[in-house]
């Protein structure tokens, strides 16, 4: 899509969109496609407290009970490995840090999975359990 490319709203006019309204984008339409498909919203933007923890961009539940943990990447371009290869081991880690965070919270933790949201010049692809917890 062109307006990603230019990183301005959709038609090109008036200011460039900031880093964190492109984000928020992402994750909006992340949002709509996993909703559509059955999973329901628990938290948004869920951050650990403190320096050098994690966050987590959608916690949802699926139809079945497991609690899925989303990180949503969006890239204009797919070069470079494009949007699934920026989940690294580091960024990885510090997912699960905040979902294990998270689950301290609940009595009983259900099933869970770890699942990314990529978009990629325009084409959103889910990829569900996308990596393990270690």
């Amino acid at each position: 899509m062109d307006f990603l490319k230019k990183n301005t709203p959709a038609g090109g006019a008036g200011k460039p969109l900031t880093r964190k309204q492109t984000g928020d984008a992402a994750e909006a339409r992340a949002l709509d496609h996993l909703q559509r498909a059955g999973l329901r919203l628990l938290e948004r933007n869920y951050r650990t407290p403190g320096r050098g923890g994690g966050e987590i961009d959608l916690i949802m539940r699926d139809p079945a009970g497991t609690l899925v943990f989303v990180e949503v990447r969006q890239r204009a371009s797919i070069s470079h490995g494009g949007a699934a290869a920026s989940v690294g081991g580091v960024k990885q880690r510090r997912i699960v840090f905040a979902a294990r965070h998270y689950l301290m919270r609940l009595r009983e933790p259900p099933p869970c999975r770890f699942d990314v949201v990529t978009i990629d010049a325009g084409q959103l692809s889910w990829l569900q359990a996308a990596f393990d917890a270690f």
